[in-house]
């Protein structure tokens, strides 16, 4: 239904409340089918109505057709301490657009809880 050179390069990982999750093994492929996920959503939900809308995600797949994908490693982010927030809404106060500066803060506070899984801070 995606065409041989997006099939080779993704594969369904689950259904979860009519979102279908694909994992992409590379980036470009992964940029490709979201530009292109309306249209393939369109054509994949004609065939099966459970599915509504498509979700891609970067990761591994299995090498043969028959075994199931790798899901994408997820590591649980530690929560935020008083003063990580008070600086995040700080940097972010600037930002005059309501839903950039909710872009802004949640990319800051992820970054700031990545740092903390790692050591940095």
């Amino acid at each position: 239904m995606v065409g041989p050179d997006a099939a080779r390069r993704s594969r369904p990982h689950a259904l979860t409340n009519g979102c279908l999750h694909v994992v992409v093994d590379n980036s470009p492929w992964l940029q490709e089918l979201t530009l292109r996920s309306a249209e393939l959503t369109q054509r994949i939900a004609g065939q099966f109505d459970t599915i509504r809308t498509l979700r891609f995600t970067l990761g591994r797949i299995a090498d043969g057709p028959s075994e199931a994908p790798t899901a994408p490693s997820v590591r649980a982010l530690r929560p935020l301490s008083p003063d990580d927030l008070r600086e995040i809404d700080a940097s972010v106060a600037p930002i005059r657009d309501p839903e950039a500066r909710a872009a802004a803060r949640r990319l800051l506070g992820r970054a700031r809880r990545s740092d903390r899984q790692r050591g940095a801070l």
